[in-house]
Order: C-alpha cells, then structure tokens, then sequence
C-alpha cells in the first residue's frame, strides 16, 4: 500500500498546503453542523464578557482592571479563549485521527499546528466583539495597537510549544486529558484574565508574572491601555515560550516512535 508523499519532509510548501486544508476543514466541520455557524465564534465570547461584566461591575462593584472593564475584560477572555480550546484539543490529537496518523507520511506536527492554526482563526473571527465594546465605550486605541500581532505570534509559538509536550505524553498516558482539564480550570484564574496583576498583593503578583500568559495578555491589552504593558512580564512569556517551544519539538521527536506504536 502506498501512502501520500504531500507534506513530506523537506517541502515546506507541501506541508503548509496540507496544515491549510487540515485546518480549513476543522472550520468546516464546526460550522457546517451548527445552525448559527460563525456566529459561535462571536456569541459564545460575548455571552461570558456580558456575564462577566455584571458579576464585578455591578454586583460586587470592585475595581479589578481598567477602564473601560469591559474592554479590559474581552482583551484578555477572547486569548484565553484560543489557548484554552487548543490546550483541550491537544489531548486528543492523536487519538482523534489515530488511523490517519499512523497511515500518512505527513510530518506528525502537523496534527498539533492545524489545532493552533484553526482555533486562531475562530480567534481572529471573535475579534469583532472587541471592536464592538471599544467604539461602544469609546475606548482609546493608540500606538499600542502595534502590540497586538506581536502578542499573537508569542501565543503562537506558547500554544505549538505545549501542543508538542502534551499530544503525545497524553497518547502515552491518558489519565494526562482529565488532568490537562483540571489544569486549565485553575489556569484560568491564575491567569489575568479577569484582574490585572498590578492589582495583585506580593507575592501573588510575583508568581502570576512568571505565568507566559500575563505578558502576553499584557501585549493585548497595550493596544487601549498602554500603562498596562508590563516589560519584564513581556519579557519572561518570550523566553519561556521559546523555551516551551524548544523543548516540545525535543520531546515529540524523542516519542514519536512510541506514540505511533501505541496508536
């Protein structure tokens, strides 16, 4: 039997045509089978920021990042978004595809980078909520802005890098997909997401800079509150994503082998 020889090592082009069609038919399948479609990307978003808003501008009244709050809010919420889904769908990579996995010669990095690609893309959809709140609050927009594809790239290389670790320690042992999603519920709050981290007594505020999310988030953010970007925590998520990054593509190559046999 022979196997495909798209997106086979050494044709960068291949593979870059294969992760587009892996990853436009993710989109497809999620859109095509729900009555609303595109809108998800832009309902589900809005439903928690809305939600959100109410629970700590009106009920609790407490100051817990910027003005305005609700821009402040999604700036943070819409990324985390993307993170969250990518991290959740990491732990079934493999498994989900398992047999067009082990029959394919496609580059198996691939299965991690159409995640990231796809749910970027459902991230880019979602941004027009961003922009509903900031004209709605007139919110400013100024020289930070700049900051926001630099935000995006870092998120990039944070999300292949974790890809890389947890898809194929999660074939390897799978009580790692319950675990991953009792991570996420905690990360959720020890990330920015909702507060920001000047806000924070020592020595939390300490610990959650040394989260990589803060500076991205905090790169997110300097586009309508640029006193908000934070250096060192910029700083720290691009060394630790780097070092995520190069330490994922160590691990998947070193269990690659064992991850296809278990398959």
């Amino acid at each position: 039997m022979t196997t495909t020889t798209v997106g086979a090592p050494g044709t960068p082009r291949r593979y870059l045509h294969s992760l587009w069609i892996l990853s436009a038919r993710d989109l497809r399948v999620r859109y095509a089978t729900s009555f609303l479609g595109y809108l998800w990307s832009v309902l589900d978003p809005l439903v928690m920021s809305v939600i959100y808003l109410f629970v700590f501008t009106f009920f609790f009244k407490r100051d817990v990042g910027a003005d305005p709050y609700i821009v402040f809010l999604i700036a943070g919420l819409l990324p985390w978004v993307w993170f969250n889904a990518s991290i959740s769908d990491f732990t079934r990579a493999f498994r989900r595809d398992a047999k067009l996995v082990r029959s394919t010669s496609i580059p198996r990095s691939i299965w991690i980078n159409r995640i990231v690609l796809s749910k970027g893309m459902e991230f880019l959809f979602s941004l027009p909520v961003l922009v509903l709140f900031v004209v709605i609050f007139h919110a400013p927009v100024g020289w930070g802005v700049l900051w926001f594809p630099v935000a995006v790239l870092l998120q990039t290389a944070l999300l292949v890098g974790l890809g890389l670790l947890i898809a194929p320690l999660c074939v390897l042992f799978s009580d790692l997909e319950r675990t991953t999603a009792l991570i996420l519920r905690a990360l959720f709050y020890a990330s920015p997401v909702i507060y920001n981290v000047g806000d924070l007594p020592e020595p939390f505020r300490t610990i959650i800079t040394f989260n990589p999310l803060s500076g991205i988030f905090s790169l997110y953010r300097a586009s309508f509150f640029p006193d908000l970007l934070d250096p060192f925590a910029v700083a720290v998520s691009v060394v630790m994503s780097v070092l995520l990054l190069g330490l994922g593509l160590w691990v998947f190559r070193t269990l690659e082998r064992p991850v296809l046999k278990e398959l």
